[in-house]
């Protein structure tokens, strides 16, 4: 398939050492595995299922199950779709049976979960903290940095302890939750850099992308070269509040923009943008750390940024580093999840990170994904390769100056944590694949705050 590139753009950047090597040998197998063979009727086991088409029955059972329904998730290693129903409510069940999935009896109810949160929200908004329904344990699970300590520790902890026993789990995190940012060198905008997540069409029908809505704090012309001229403008943006996604438009309308993440010289095609699906295993490519790999752990998870409160997030395990915001989270069958916001850790250790949602964003912008015309989920495995993906430049290549660069402070709304940290400068991007992003996060100048989203030229 041919990979064309935005203009002026340069050589894709090669993946990153051992993470990548990793994640690739998974993303290769199996691209396309199908069911196995089960007939659309009434099911005597659950069925055999891909992660999409378990994310598309989780939400239809949602719906028909109403109060009796308490989350699902999906079990990787026996592909079958595991639903949660409320304890007593046997007529329900027969209905999931049914459908092909598996039942686990629970005693917390969504509705007690959900109200659980909102208790959280009330009395415990405290930055550096975050909370999402585990559906895996029928608990929602509370996280708190290593900056929530004293007073605040116990605030939260008693808040925790107030919902009863069995409703939550409280646990520490060694890392602090930020913005994934740096200073570098990829598209730039006022001094700072940020990844590109997918490429969309926007309303108009004029090719677009999508990236992390804390990046538009930076400015609203972005260029593919450091004091290069603009390619593209930012059109809408939110951060913080019920989101973190940008919607930025390339300013030629001639542009190429093509449905693919970029892995390190091969390319994966997007098909469509999807739900994720607690348990799915998922991929986040980011010009800092290269490919890495990881699982979904939760949904409409909240995370208190020292910026402010973002709700409606995916919570994962997967890694990522300063550079990283604004990745793309997508499977191995080409299916666009999530754009990377922040969390805490890195790709040594390990940690927390926090994705924007592909399908929220799309229908609060108003924008398309479009398939890349080159294929079927066979492709997308293919294309990633079983290959290596190359030991890429050292992450390290440059330093951009976090204050002078990188926008911290005031200008970029970093704060403390995520300003001032040296970049891997990495290579230049391509279209389609992941740039560094150096804003720390936004600071409400053109995030739209809590009230929805603002327009930003």
């Amino acid at each position: 398939m041919s990979h064309k590139r935005i203009p002026k753009r340069k050589a894709a950047m090669a993946v990153g050492g051992v993470v990548a090597l990793g994640a690739a040998a998974i993303l290769l197998p199996n691209a396309n595995a199908s069911q196995d063979g089960a007939s659309d009727g009434v099911a005597a086991a659950p069925r055999t299922l891909k992660a999409g088409d378990a994310s598309d029955l989780a939400t239809r059972l949602a719906g028909t199950l109403g109060d009796a329904y308490a989350g699902a998730w999906y079990d990787g290693e026996d592909k079958q779709l595991v639903v949660n129903v409320v304890r007593g409510e046997d007529t329900m069940a027969l209905e999931v049976r049914s459908a092909g999935a598996k039942v686990r009896w629970v005693d917390n109810s969504m509705s007690e979960l959900e109200s659980g949160a909102g208790t959280l929200k009330s009395e415990a908004t405290i930055p550096g903290t975050s909370w999402a329904v585990d559906p895996r344990t029928n608990r929602i699970v509370v996280t708190a940095d290593s900056t929530v300590t004293g007073d605040e520790w116990e605030q939260l902890e008693s808040t925790v302890d107030n919902l009863g026993s069995g409703m939550a789990t409280l646990k520490k995190s060694a890392g602090t939750f930020r913005t994934f940012a740096s200073g570098g060198d990829a598209i730039f905008a006022g001094g700072a850099r940020c990844s590109l997540g997918f490429n969309v069409t926007a309303g108009d029908g004029s090719p677009a992308f999508l990236t992390a809505g804390h990046c538009a704090a930076a400015g609203d012309e972005w260029s593919d070269q450091q004091g290069g001229p603009p390619i593209a403008t930012v059109d809408q943006a939110l951060f913080p509040g019920a989101g973190d996604f940008a919607l930025v438009t390339y300013d030629d309308p001639a542009t190429e923009a093509p449905s693919e993440v970029n892995v390190g010289g091969q390319t994966v095609p997007v098909l469509q943008a999807a739900e994720a699906t607690v348990g799915q295993q998922v991929f986040r490519m980011g010009s800092t750390t290269g490919l890495a790999d990881g699982q979904v752990l939760g949904l409409n998870a909240t995370v208190n940024y020292p910026e402010g409160t973002v709700t409606g997030l995916i919570q994962t395990d997967v890694c990522a580093e300063p550079g990283d915001s604004g990745g793309s989270l997508f499977t191995q069958d080409g299916l666009a999840i999530g754009l990377t916001s922040g969390g805490s850790g890195d790709c040594t250790l390990g940690g927390e990170t926090f994705f924007q949602p592909v399908t929220t964003a799309l229908e609060a912008v108003g924008a398309t994904l479009d398939a890349g015309g080159a294929g079927a989920g066979d492709q997308a495995g293919d294309q990633a390769g079983g290959q290596e993906q190359g030991a890429g430049q050292e992450a390290g290549d440059g330093q951009a100056g976090a204050e002078d660069q990188a926008g911290a402070g005031d200008q970029a709304g970093a704060g403390d944590r995520a300003g001032g940290e040296d970049a891997g400068a990495g290579q230049d991007g391509a279209a389609g694949q992941d740039m560094q992003d150096g804003t720390g996060a936004g600071t409400g100048r053109h995030s739209g705050q809590d009230s929805g989203l603002s327009r930003t030229h």
